[in-house]
């Protein structure tokens, strides 16, 4: 059996899957509003939000220029044709979710949103299984061994594994 794509469903995107929460918060704050407790850090939560936001957004860029320059799709719901494990992906097997979270994770702070980090964790619960999981499966019947080595090299979010050295 051969898996032509990783996600079938149009709700299987970052998009929803971060989107609703996201909005969801922003209605959250509206009917019960919180607020990040002030002292002395205070001065540096929206600069601190602010640089998380960059951060993000250069993943989102870095990872969409790095899947342009393989040819390959951003979009789940397309076959891919190759494995691709350079530049940001040599770190992060999902940037673009990781890029997407750090951008969510700096608007909160920036915006006084506590919301949006409350209903970020079930989020990121369901991306790991309407997401991450479903393209795990798929990159691993699309390109067996080679995906699996990858896999077992490059963290899910973000570092890679400890190679064990023979003495």
């Amino acid at each position: 059996m051969s898996i032509d794509v990783a996600h079938k469903s149009w709700w299987q995107i970052f998009e929803v899957v971060f989107g609703v929460p996201f909005l969801a918060a922003i209605a959250l704050q509206l009917a019960v509003p919180l607020s990040f407790p002030r002292g002395f850090l205070t001065p540096a939560i929206i600069p601190g939000g602010a640089a998380l936001i960059i951060v993000g957004v250069a993943l989102v860029v870095f990872t969409r220029r790095e899947l342009a320059q393989r040819g390959q799709p951003t979009n789940p719901g397309l076959p891919t044709s190759k494995l691709v494990t350079t530049g940001v992906f040599s770190v992060s097997r999902n940037p673009l979710y990781l890029g997407g979270v750090c951008i969510l994770v700096g608007i909160a702070p920036a915006l006084n949103l506590p919301w949006v980090l409350v209903l970020l964790l079930p989020a990121i619960v369901a991306c790991h299984y309407v997401l991450i999981a479903p393209e795990e499966r798929y990159l691993a019947a699309k390109f067996g061994e080679k995906y699996l080595v990858y896999a077992a090299t490059v963290h899910r979010w973000i570092g890679r594994a400890r190679i064990a050295r023979e003495s």
